[in-house]
C-alpha cells in the first residue's frame, strides 16, 4: 500500500529557525491517552539507557519548515531525531528546524483521534496535510500511525519519495532500524490506564520495560534476596541449634559416664582396671 500525495508544482522549501515572536498553537490534547502513549515510549527508551544527550525525543513538539515563504509547523505526537545541535545555556528549545539545527527527523508518530483523520491528510497547499508534510517536505523515513480506537498500527517507510506500508513480523511487530528496535502493541496497565500501548522490543524479542516495571522487578528481586537471606539465617540457626544440642548431649553422656565411674569407685571397683 502506497500513500501518495497528489502531484503538483514542487514547493520551495527553506530551513529557517522559528521566529522568536511566532505564536505556537496551544491546542489541548484530543484525549487523555495521547500524552500517556508518548510518555510511555520515551520512558522505556530512557529506562533501557537508549537515550543520548545529542538526541531529540519529544511529543507534541513543533517541527518547522518554510514553504513558499510561509512558516509551517507540525507537532507530531512523538518524534525522534538522532542528533541535534545543542542550544545555549539557559535556552529552552521551543521547536526544531531540520538541517540547520541538526540532522533530519528519523521517526514521527501520530495517534489517531476520532475526528477527521488529519493524520492521513495529503493536502498539498497551506497549511498542508500531515502526511504531505512528513513525506514531501521533511521526508521523514518512518511515519507511524496508531489507531487506539480500532487498535491498529501502521508503519510507513519512505521509498522512492513515497510512503509504503510495511508488513509486520509474525509477532505483529515492526522493525524500526533507526532505533534498532521493534515496535508493537501491548495491552496492559500503566499509571491507572488499562489500554493498548505502543511498546518497544529489542532484536532478541526482549520487551523494553518501563521504569515502573524495572522498579517493581528490583523490588521483587530485593524481596527474594531478603527471603533467601532469611532462609540462610534460619538454616544457620538450625545448624547452630543442632550443634548446641550435640554438645549438650555429649555433656550429658560425659556426666553420666562420670557418675558411673564414681559409683563404681564407691563400690570398691576400679573402673580403670583391666
Amino acid at each position: 500500500m502506497v500513500l501518495a500525495a497528489p502531484q503538483r508544482q514542487t514547493p520551495t522549501v527553506t530551513w529557517e529557525k522559528l521566529p522568536d515572536d511566532f505564536i505556537l498553537p496551544d491546542d489541548p490534547v484530543e484525549n487523555i491517552q495521547q500524552p500517556s502513549l508518548a510518555a510511555a515510549l520515551t520512558d522505556a527508551l530512557d529506562a533501557a539507557n537508549r537515550i543520548q544527550p545529542e538526541m531529540l525525543i519529544a511529543s507534541n513538539f513543533g517541527l518547522v519548515a518554510n514553504i513558499n515563504q510561509k512558516t509551517v509547523v507540525k507537532a507530531p505526537d512523538w518524534l525522534y531525531v538522532p542528533r541535534v545541535l545543542p542550544v545555549g545555556t539557559g535556552v529552552i528549545r521551543r521547536s526544531y528546524t531540520p538541517n540547520i539545527e541538526g540532522e533530519p527527523v528519523a521517526v514521527v508518530m501520530e495517534f489517531l483521534s476520532d475526528s477527521d483523520n488529519t493524520e492521513y491528510s495529503i493536502r498539498p497547499t497551506f497549511p498542508y496535510g500531515k502526511l504531505y508534510f512528513y513525506e514531501k517536505i521533511l521526508q521523514v523515513p518512518v511515519y507511524v500511525i496508531f489507531n487506539p480506537y480500532e487498535v491498529t498500527l501502521e508503519v510507513h517507510r519512505l521509498e522512492n519519495g513515497q510512503y509504503t506500508l510495511q508488513t509486520p513480523s509474525e509477532s505483529g511487530r515492526f522493525w524500526i532500524p533507526e532505533l534498532d528496535l521493534f515496535l508493537g502493541i501491548w495491552q496492559g496497565n500503566r499509571l491507572g490506564l488499562n489500554i493498548n500501548w505502543l511498546r518497544w522490543w529489542d532484536a532478541k524479542d526482549n520487551l523494553l520495560l518501563w521504569s515502573s516495571e524495572q522498579a517493581e522487578e528490583e523490588r521483587q528481586r530485593a524481596e527474594q534476596e531478603r527471603q533467601r537471606a532469611e532462609q540462610e539465617h534460619q538454616r544457620a540457626e538450625q545448624e547452630r541449634q543442632r550443634a548446641d544440642d550435640a554438645i549438650a548431649q555429649l555433656e550429658i553422656e560425659r556426666q553420666r559416664q562420670a557418675a558411673m565411674v564414681a559409683k563404681l569407685r564407691e563400690l570398691g571397683i576400679d573402673p580403670d582396671a583391666g
